[in-house]
């Protein structure tokens, strides 16, 4: 059965396409054809002169619709947490466990496993974002529980396999020489972050393997004109990819805009490092015992430190455009195509192409999330 989506514009991750119609079959996109040329018998669905894009890849997602994973790491709270995000044009994201007991983590793959072998949507894998973290950059993580590896960390670390992608941030100055080369050996994507590291302690890092920064500019060390430090490190350096969390909370408009430029072109990606309040009401809510105020956007302790985001992927693609001022085309490749090619998996996510997964999102002309599709299934 053919599906024909018609009458709009469609982004494909390099270019913008008018009077032309988006073919689906078998959760895979066939083909792109002029209007005049869909296939006979193709069931049509109007998209009203709305914009097609690919769907949202979002790298970093602690939580949402009130689930947190920390919380109950079950296959149940990750499809609550992909139900949620979707509804901001998140059709694909890695679910993040902070810091938490060797228990906490081993559960946390588990349930991963399990929700990729029941094919819940949306599910790529875990990003394990501690506990190898630096106490001086430990933000809202738990100072008690931020530990040195284990004997067998690597074993833990990497135990996902090949089912699914698997990202650890960790401080490179907090794990012993070699440890980030023996992860990348068993295909663990390790990114830098919560880490008062030198820049001479990134590079060597980066040397090991790291291709990632983890909230850039947030928890770690600032560029200074005598000290890159790990923002100097991330933005100096041509292959690695760089999160941006862009909710005009984490990081001042103008500092995100000398960031893109200065990066080179396609490194820098929107996460949101988002919280089980996405998507949801009230303004308190609670972290691993601790409370957590919102206001305007912004999440904290009562302490005022940042705890994750309020943000979703439409309102970085939004912010992007509207206080960054980026082009919406760069926008939507900073939340699609450039998160699946940090991934490696951009021959399948973060374009819109023959053979590649129908994860789409339709936007209005104020970028808002009008529908979704995972795997050509519209929500």
């Amino acid at each position: 059965m053919l599906t024909a989506l018609t009458d709009g514009r469609i982004f494909t991750g390099e270019s913008l396409l008018s009077q032309q119609a988006l073919i689906i079959e078998g959760g895979r996109i066939h083909s792109i054809t002029p209007e005049h040329q869909i296939p006979a018998g193709a069931a049509r669905i109007s998209l009203n002169g709305m914009l097609l894009a690919p769907g949202y890849i979002d790298v970093q997602v602690n939580g949402g619709g009130g689930a947190l994973f920390n919380d109950n790491p079950s296959p149940a709270v990750l499809r609550e947490m992909g139900a949620a995000h979707r509804r901001y044009g998140t059709t694909a994201f890695m679910p993040t466990l902070i810091t938490d007991t060797r228990d906490k983590m081993e559960a946390a793959v588990s349930a991963v496993e399990a929700a990729l072998r029941e094919g819940a949507p949306g599910v790529l894998g875990i990003h394990l974002e501690g506990p190898y973290l630096n106490v001086a950059r430990k933000g809202v993580h738990r100072e008690s529980i931020i530990r040195e590896p284990e004997a067998d960390a690597l074993q833990l670390l990497s135990s996902l396999g090949d089912i699914g992608k698997t990202i650890v941030t960790l401080a490179p100055e907090k794990v012993p020489e070699g440890f980030v080369r023996k992860l990348r050996e068993r295909g663990v994507h390790v990114c830098l972050g919560h880490t008062a590291a030198s820049y001479e302690q990134v590079h060597q890092a980066l040397a090991e393997g790291a291709t990632g920064f983890t909230h850039l500019f947030n928890a770690m060390t600032p560029l200074r004109n005598r000290d890159p430090g790990v923002v100097g490190a991330a933005l100096d350096d041509a292959d690695s990819w760089c999160g941006l969390i862009a909710d005009n909370h984490h990081v001042h408009p103008a500092t995100m805009r000398i960031a893109i430029r200065a990066k080179s072109r396609g490194k820098i990606m929107l996460v949101t490092d988002a919280m089980h309040s996405v998507g949801m009401p009230g303004e308190e809510f609670e972290l691993l015992g601790e409370k957590l105020v919102r206001f305007n956007g912004r999440l904290a302790t009562e302490q005022g430190v940042l705890a994750g985001s309020d943000l979703d992927m439409a309102t970085a693609v939004r912010n992007s455009v509207s206080a960054i001022g980026l082009d919406v085309e760069e926008a939507l490749r900073m939340a699609s195509l450039y998160p699946a090619q940090f991934l490696g998996i951009d021959d399948k996510y973060g374009r819109i192409a023959p053979g590649y997964r129908a994860d789409l999102v339709l936007l209005n002309d104020q970028l808002e999330v009008e529908g979704t599709w995972i795997e050509g299934v519209r929500n």
